[in-house]
């Protein structure tokens, strides 16, 4: 398999996916909440140009365990 930019974000969205899907599986048990507890980043440019008016919101949650999703996925793309 030809390892390609495109292979990578898929492989890191997956990885994503699959790290958020554990944190909510592992949500409900107490002993484990350092791997669900979860930070947020925010960021809201906004611009009025007269002519052009702009708002984006971008919210970026991450926890351990998609962190550890992301590392994963990297390490399986590598090993390809």
């Amino acid at each position: 398999m030809k390892k390609n930019t495109f292979t990578l974000v898929i492989f890191l969205i997956i990885g994503l996916i699959t790290g958020i899907i554990v944190g909510q599986l592992l949500a409900p048990v107490p002993a484990l909440s350092f791997l669900t507890k979860s930070a947020s980043i925010t960021w809201d440019p906004k611009a009025d140009l007269q002519v052009v008016k702009y708002e984006l919101h971008l919210l970026v949650r991450l926890n351990l365990c998609s962190i550890l999703g992301l590392v994963g996925a990297f390490l399986l793309y590598r090993k390809l």
